[in-house]
């Protein structure tokens, strides 16, 4: 399968991506966006659809309207209540899993 590499950028994805991938930075997955393929970030929100194994070096926040069909590992991890996640999930730093509501904007 097809694979990037992206340097120390800040990385949206609306559209839908299939392939690994390593981003140097950040990466942002909106509401309704998919990724098929594992991806792998220095730091990360997620409120789309990730169909692959997520691997964060430092904190990932993971939105209420999420779905993960793969295993999560990252330093530190934020959950909203609602988010769907099918698979293991490793806090590789020593705070635990923070879990919270989602404000919603009116």
């Amino acid at each position: 399968s097809p694979s990037c590499r992206i340097g120390n950028h800040v990385i949206v994805l609306s559209g839908s991506l299939e392939g690994k991938g390593r981003i140097g930075g950040a990466i942002s997955i909106s509401v309704g966006a998919q990724w098929h393929g594992d991806v792998h970030a220095k730091s990360g929100v997620i409120a789309g659809e990730v169909i692959g194994n997520v691997t964060i070096d430092d904190k990932l926040e993971i939105g209420a309207t999420a779905v993960i069909r793969g295993s999560i590992a990252a330093r530190s991890l934020a959950i909203a209540n609602g988010a769907v996640i099918d698979g293991d999930i490793a806090v590789t730093g020593p705070q635990p899993v923070v879990k919270f509501d989602e404000k919603r904007s009116a």
